[in-house]
């Protein structure tokens, strides 16, 4: 089998640690261009990790070198890109959240399935040793048959580690759609599918400043 040929759209914050393990890490991956609505910021991109070439993403969507789309833009950029790289027959890995609302996330795997297409979403943290040692002492028995979990998170806003985070506080994004997909990919994982879910959340501040101070 030959290696993955990788499209990468999205040169943001996020970017950087995929671009390094997929051009340093993987020999079964190959990342064949990268693009980013500011091209500058794509050319740097291709530059420092050895990637062929910058293009837009119409040139990208339309490389016939590429087989998968990996999604990284901005959560309200994530339903219009993963359509369009799907409609070229491409197969796509997107980051969280898959779309910003059910029915757009429902349209995706839809259309995946009606072109013969994979479709994955971050996170993957459920593979790494954490999650996995959990789920070798569940299979194993060892503390019996689990039948409930709670998972519990907090941090003090994305401004505290995110160069850029404006995005992170509108639709599709915030506590429960940015950091709740982690615990919900690693309780399905160990306890299986869910029947139902929901949700509620709270601001305590109709109104946040936010102060960011670059190095």
């Amino acid at each position: 089998m030959g290696k993955m040929r990788i499209g990468v759209i999205g040169c943001g914050n996020i970017s950087d640690i995929y671009l390094k393990n997929l051009t340093t890490v993987f020999d079964s991956t190959e990342v064949l261009s990268v693009s980013d609505m500011n091209m500058e910021r794509a050319r740097a991109s291709a530059a420092k990790y050895g990637v062929p070439k910058a293009q837009t993403v119409e040139e990208l969507l339309a490389n016939p070198d590429i087989d998968i789309v990996l999604n990284l833009t901005i959560p309200g950029s994530h339903f219009d890109i993963c359509e369009r790289a799907l409609l070229a027959g491409k197969h796509v890995y997107v980051e969280k959240p898959l779309s910003a609302t059910v029915g757009e996330a429902k349209k995706l795997v839809s259309l995946a399935n009606e072109k013969g297409l994979s479709i994955g979403c971050a996170p993957d943290t459920f593979l790494g040793g954490g999650v996995q040692t959990c789920l070798n002492i569940l299979d194993s028995g060892e503390i019996g048959e689990p039948v409930a979990a709670t998972a519990f998170f907090g941090h003090r806003g994305p401004e505290r580690f995110h160069p850029d985070p404006g995005f992170l506080y509108k639709e599709g994004a915030g506590p429960m759609l940015d950091i709740g997909p982690y615990f919900l990919t690693a309780l399905v994982s160990a306890l299986g599918p869910a029947k139902t879910v929901c949700g509620m959340t709270h601001s305590a501040f109709e109104r946040k400043m936010v102060c960011c101070i670059c190095a």
